[in-house]
Protein backbone atom coordinates (compact mmCIF):
# COMPACT_ATOMS: atom_id res chain seq x y z
CA UNK A 1 0.00 0.00 0.00
CA UNK A 2 1.28 3.46 -0.91
CA UNK A 3 1.03 6.29 1.58
CA UNK A 4 1.71 10.00 1.23
CA UNK A 5 4.03 11.94 3.48
CA UNK A 6 1.85 15.04 3.12
CA UNK A 7 -1.89 15.32 2.73
CA UNK A 8 -3.38 16.42 -0.57
CA UNK A 9 -4.65 19.98 -0.58
CA UNK A 10 -8.19 20.66 -1.69
CA UNK A 11 -8.96 23.28 -4.31
CA UNK A 12 -10.24 25.60 -1.60
CA UNK A 13 -6.85 25.41 0.14
CA UNK A 14 -4.92 26.45 -2.96
CA UNK A 15 -3.54 29.95 -2.86
CA UNK A 16 -5.40 32.31 -5.17
CA UNK A 17 -3.17 34.08 -7.66
CA UNK A 18 -3.83 37.37 -9.33
CA UNK A 19 -3.04 37.70 -13.02
CA UNK A 20 0.29 39.31 -13.74
CA UNK A 21 0.21 42.67 -15.39
CA UNK A 22 2.94 44.22 -17.46
CA UNK A 23 3.47 47.31 -19.57
CA UNK A 24 3.01 45.17 -22.68
CA UNK A 25 -0.33 43.79 -21.44
CA UNK A 26 -1.47 47.27 -20.45
CA UNK A 27 -0.46 48.60 -23.87
CA UNK A 28 -3.23 46.55 -25.51
CA UNK A 29 -5.92 48.77 -23.99
CA UNK A 30 -7.49 50.93 -26.70
CA UNK A 31 -5.43 49.40 -29.52
CA UNK A 32 -6.93 48.13 -32.76
CA UNK A 33 -7.19 44.37 -33.17
CA UNK A 34 -4.26 42.99 -35.14
CA UNK A 35 -5.67 39.47 -35.53
CA UNK A 36 -8.53 40.68 -37.76
CA UNK A 37 -10.29 37.38 -38.51
CA UNK A 38 -12.68 37.98 -41.44
CA UNK A 39 -16.31 37.78 -40.33
CA UNK A 40 -15.30 37.51 -36.65
CA UNK A 41 -13.42 40.68 -35.65
CA UNK A 42 -15.63 43.19 -33.85
CA UNK A 43 -13.21 46.07 -34.56
CA UNK A 44 -13.80 47.54 -31.09
CA UNK A 45 -10.56 48.86 -29.52
CA UNK A 46 -12.31 48.98 -26.12
CA UNK A 47 -12.27 45.15 -26.05
CA UNK A 48 -8.63 44.64 -27.12
CA UNK A 49 -6.43 42.45 -24.93
CA UNK A 50 -3.15 40.58 -25.34
CA UNK A 51 -3.72 37.08 -26.80
CA UNK A 52 -0.75 34.81 -26.04
CA UNK A 53 0.40 32.04 -28.35
CA UNK A 54 -0.52 28.50 -27.35
CA UNK A 55 2.08 25.86 -26.57
CA UNK A 56 3.90 27.14 -23.49
CA UNK A 57 2.73 24.15 -21.45
CA UNK A 58 -0.22 23.19 -19.31
CA UNK A 59 -1.26 26.10 -17.15
CA UNK A 60 1.44 28.34 -18.61
CA UNK A 61 1.46 31.23 -21.04
CA UNK A 62 4.15 32.35 -23.42
CA UNK A 63 6.00 35.57 -22.62
CA UNK A 64 4.17 38.80 -23.42
CA UNK A 65 6.34 39.42 -26.49
CA UNK A 66 4.82 36.25 -27.99
CA UNK A 67 1.28 37.61 -28.06
CA UNK A 68 -0.97 39.73 -30.25
CA UNK A 69 -3.43 42.57 -29.77
CA UNK A 70 -6.82 40.91 -30.21
CA UNK A 71 -10.39 42.16 -29.81
CA UNK A 72 -12.65 40.05 -27.60
CA UNK A 73 -14.21 38.28 -30.59
CA UNK A 74 -10.88 37.36 -32.21
CA UNK A 75 -9.49 36.28 -28.82
CA UNK A 76 -12.44 33.91 -28.36
CA UNK A 77 -11.91 32.63 -31.89
CA UNK A 78 -8.24 31.94 -31.14
CA UNK A 79 -9.21 30.11 -27.95
CA UNK A 80 -11.38 27.58 -29.77
CA UNK A 81 -13.95 29.41 -31.82
CA UNK A 82 -12.05 28.58 -35.00
CA UNK A 83 -13.49 25.04 -34.87
CA UNK A 84 -17.09 26.25 -35.23
CA UNK A 85 -16.11 28.69 -37.99
CA UNK A 86 -14.84 25.91 -40.25
CA UNK A 87 -11.16 26.87 -40.05
CA UNK A 88 -8.49 24.40 -38.99
CA UNK A 89 -5.85 24.70 -36.31
CA UNK A 90 -3.13 25.38 -38.90
CA UNK A 91 -5.00 28.41 -40.24
CA UNK A 92 -5.63 29.64 -36.70
CA UNK A 93 -1.94 29.27 -35.80
CA UNK A 94 -0.80 31.06 -38.97
CA UNK A 95 -3.15 34.02 -38.44
CA UNK A 96 -2.11 34.24 -34.80
CA UNK A 97 1.60 34.20 -35.69
CA UNK A 98 1.09 36.89 -38.33
CA UNK A 99 -0.70 39.05 -35.78
CA UNK A 100 2.10 38.48 -33.23
CA UNK A 101 4.58 39.89 -35.77
CA UNK A 102 2.35 42.93 -36.37
CA UNK A 103 2.06 43.41 -32.60
CA UNK A 104 5.83 43.09 -32.11
CA UNK A 105 6.35 45.86 -34.69
CA UNK A 106 3.89 48.05 -32.75
CA UNK A 107 5.64 47.25 -29.44
CA UNK A 108 9.04 48.15 -30.93
CA UNK A 109 7.62 51.49 -32.12
CA UNK A 110 6.23 52.13 -28.63
CA UNK A 111 9.62 51.34 -27.07
CA UNK A 112 8.25 48.36 -25.11
CA UNK A 113 10.49 45.90 -26.97
CA UNK A 114 14.06 46.80 -27.88
CA UNK A 115 16.02 45.07 -30.61
CA UNK A 116 19.78 45.10 -30.09
CA UNK A 117 22.80 43.55 -31.75
CA UNK A 118 21.19 43.04 -35.16
CA UNK A 119 23.08 43.08 -38.43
Amino acid sequence: MLTRKTALRSKTQLKATTPKTSKIRQSAKGEHCLVRVPGVCNGNPATTVLAHLNGAGIGCKHSDHKAAYACSACHSWLDGGYVQSGYGRTTRDLWHLESVIRTQDRLINKGLIQVTGGA
